[in-house]
């Protein structure tokens, strides 16, 4: 990836970390411009959150440096970084007040008077929404006034960078949707650089503006959410984000019309030849059509047999799995559809739905620009 050292407000140049023998991270290099939210996705051990603590001056780098709005900041103290951090648990201090904790960080720093302290601090509660419990404990919340308090905490010394390690995954599917949204608005309004790491796929597809995927200690991916959903290159990013229905190829036939042979002998027609570079195609659960196997597919459709295999109902649609192509797809349906399992039916989808994926990306960083 192209260095922006001169430009970028976040400069991550060639960071190393490891623990004893195990390497973490293995020479990550990012830029990202002032203001930008970036989403941080990976699997657990991908060494996500060991970053955005180095980031934070929690750990230190083995090699490296880290670079804030032109400051070498590798080996700054954390409480002099002007950074803050909201962790997982929100860490809230019990014997405190909502507005105490909140009030904390310019406590700690000693900035201003104790009213004008105790003003901001109402402030970042406003701007969560919390304002009229200034004076609960963290016992008398529910968890998604916790979350808030945790966020109003740490913005509430305007800080260059926020970094949010996880801090949805303790709450429900409705308070995550609504923490979601908030955390959206918030970013709109205050404009803070934000560092976000997540595991959840969604929660970085819908928040951020660049998603860096991340394996093993390497950046596998680096662009924006639409890119990298709608063109996913490796078989570990498109599994990822979405779980693909990712088929091995075990020949080409040469054309035109040109096929890809699957597994189970069933092809698959293109009117463009596929790189002879690929060995797997990739079709999203969305973009399949899921008929009985007596009706006639539509002209231009990609088309397999195949058994359904389960049906799960999800409310406003149903997840089919199907055997078809030499492994198990999964269908997205309306909720209208009634097949069952055993039933013989036919998968549909048009060509431009599918993506050649290369093993060869998966090591290689995506394209990422900034201006």
């Amino acid at each position: 990836m192209e260095r922006l050292t001169a430009l970028a407000f976040l400069n991550i140049e060639s960071v190393h970390k490891s623990f004893g023998a195990v390497k973490v991270l293995k020479g990550i290099d990012l830029s990202v411009e002032r203001g930008t939210f970036v989403a941080l996705l990976g699997s657990s051990g991908c060494g996500k959150t060991t970053l955005l603590r180095i980031l934070a001056g929690l750990e230190k780098a083995t090699s490296g440096q880290i670079v804030i709005d032109g400051q070498n900041v590798t080996n700054v103290p954390p409480e002099h970084r002007n950074l803050s951090m909201m962790f997982q648990s929100y860490a809230l201090l019990p014997h405190m007040t909502v507005l105490e904790n909140t009030r904390y960080p310019l406590r700690m720093r000693r900035l201003g008077t104790p009213a004008a302290q105790r003003e901001r601090a109402r402030e970042a509660l406003a701007m969560v929404k919390l304002d009229h419990l200034v004076d609960r404990y963290p016992k008398e919340l529910s968890g998604g006034q916790q979350q808030r308090v945790a966020l109003a905490r740490a913005i509430v010394n305007e800080p260059r960078i926020l970094l949010l390690d996880e801090p949805l995954s303790n709450l429900d599917a409705r308070l995550r949707e609504d923490m979601q949204i908030e955390l959206q608005q918030m970013h709109r309004r205050l404009g803070i650089t934000t560092i976000f790491v997540t595991h959840d796929q969604e929660e970085a597809l819908s928040l951020a503006d660049r998603v860096i995927l991340m394996r093993d200690g390497n950046v596998v991916r680096d662009d924006g959410p639409p890119q990298l959903y709608d063109e996913p290159r490796s078989a570990y990013a498109a599994d990822f984000l979405g779980s693909a229905n990712i088929f091995d190829v075990s020949a080409t036939e040469a054309g035109p019309p040109f096929a890809a042979v699957l597994p189970d002998g069933q092809k698959l027609h293109f009117a463009t030849a596929p790189s002879a570079a690929t060995a797997q195609l990739m079709v999203r659960q969305e973009d399949i059509t899921i008929e009985g196997a007596g009706i006639e597919a539509q002209a231009g459709m990609m088309a397999l047999e195949g058994e359904i295999l389960a049906r799960v109902f999800l409310g406003a649609r149903t997840r089919y799995v199907a055997r078809a192509g030499g492994r198990e797809v999964r269908v997205f349906a309306p909720r209208s559809t009634h097949f069952s399992p055993g039933d013989q039916v036919r998968l549909l989808w048009k060509e431009e739905a599918v993506r050649w994926l290369d093993d060869c990306a998966a090591n290689s960083v995506g394209g990422h620009k900034s201006p």
